[in-house]
């Protein structure tokens, strides 16, 4: 385990080591459904950025703390008062509308990289939607390589809802995921709300379970199975499988030749094969 836990700690985010070389982060706003304000973002990104180089950790577990949402999505009343939503009069703002929107499109960039950070984190991430799991809640999810949910999810791309076209990750990373583009669009440009069977049924999650904590249990057993793997090997794994996702099979293949003339030069192999040749755990030297 991490012996640096408390240099994790942020505000509205519970940072906990539950087993070997496995981090739970917990999105901690319960009484506000974990609806995001603006100092949330960077502190999510800020704790992904470090746990991705943080060699006592080789696999993530994302959770929304309460039993009520993983989260809500934007704190529409905190995003009236700050950030590019922020309702201004034009004696505040006397920019001309190119400028306004030079603004605008930094702030945007900005929230798209703290949740792209999700995605940059070298270890594999698994996201437990449960409950309310809103607009923000899938920008966040897609960036996690491994996504269950619980049989009370309820799911929405919410944003049309509010007047604007997701604008976090959703668009770009949900036809990725499922496959289905009428069905995107169907769930993008109504803004309803569907549930974990649904999301089953296209492949937005690979698992449901009966509630909460029986989801939060087995995302934390197989957190740990990947855990005790190579961590050279499961850093490669997604890495390879991120890149490919956007590139042509030659592409991809070109990619992993190169990646693995290095990588395959690891001692994680050959500790690999002596152990199931032994019939025995292997263990692996921290990344």
């Amino acid at each position: 385990m991490s012996n640096n836990a408390a240099a994790y700690q942020k505000e509205f985010f519970n940072v906990s080591f539950p087993a070997e070389y496995v981090a739970h982060v917990e999105i901690n706003r319960p009484e506000k459904l974990n609806a995001f304000k603006e100092v949330m973002w960077h502190n999510l990104s800020a704790i992904f950025r470090a746990l991705s180089h943080d060699p006592s950790v080789r696999a993530v577990l994302l959770t929304g703390a309460g039993p009520r949402a993983f989260t809500a999505g934007l704190d529409v009343q905190a995003a009236s008062q700050e950030g590019a939503l922020a309702q201004k009069s034009d004696s505040d703002s006397p920019q001309d509308s190119a400028r306004k929107a030079t603004t605008i499109r930094r702030h945007i960039l900005e929230f798209q990289s703290c949740i792209t950070d999700l995605e940059k984190c070298e270890k594999p991430v698994i996201a437990v939607l449960h409950g309310i799991s809103f607009g923000l809640a899938l920008d966040m999810c897609l960036a996690c390589d491994i996504r269950v949910a619980t049989a009370d999810a309820k799911i929405s791309v919410k944003e049309v809802d509010i007047g604007i076209a997701a604008d976090i990750g959703t668009l770009s990373r949900l036809p990725h995921s499922v496959g289905n583009l009428s069905w995107v669009k169907d769930v993008a440009l109504s803004a309803r709300i569907f549930g974990a069977e649904e999301a089953l049924r296209v492949g937005l999650v690979s698992s449901v379970y009966k509630n909460k904590d029986e989801a939060v249990d087995q995302a934390l057993k197989l957190a740990s199975l990947i855990a005790s793997k190579s961590p050279v090997a499961t850093l490669g794994t997604k890495d390879i499988i991120n890149y490919s996702r956007d590139k042509t099979v030659a592409e991809g293949l070109h990619y992993t030749a190169v990646w693995n003339a290095a990588m395959l030069q690891t001692q994680d192999v050959q500790a690999a094969m002596l152990s199931g040749m032994q019939k025995r755990t292997p263990k692996f030297s921290k990344l």
